[in-house]
């Protein structure tokens, strides 16, 4: 997700969105051609313009994350998840 600062600036996403979007990027690698208007096909009511803020959104907070500047999600597992660990 992006950090509070960069969040404010880019367009709503819903969860689904995001979902879409990151099912677009395993699909559709950097080589891929036309990347980004495939990726913004996937990802119902986005741009191209759109999904390429977001993505570089995405890296510059995992770069934060991997240098240490912003810590990882603690996330919880869910009860599901719980019962597989058991």
């Amino acid at each position: 997700m992006a950090s509070n600062s960069r969040r404010n600036v880019s367009s709503t996403w819903t969860q689904q969105q995001n979902k879409d979007f990151e099912r677009a990027l395993a699909l559709y690698d950097k080589d891929t051609k036309d990347r980004w208007q495939n990726v913004a096909r996937f990802v119902d009511g986005k741009s191209v313009e759109e999904v390429k803020r977001h993505y570089e959104i995405l890296i510059a907070d995992l770069r934060e994350i991997e240098a240490g500047r912003i810590p990882f999600p603690n996330y919880k597992p869910s009860s599901r998840k719980l019962h597989e660990l058991q």
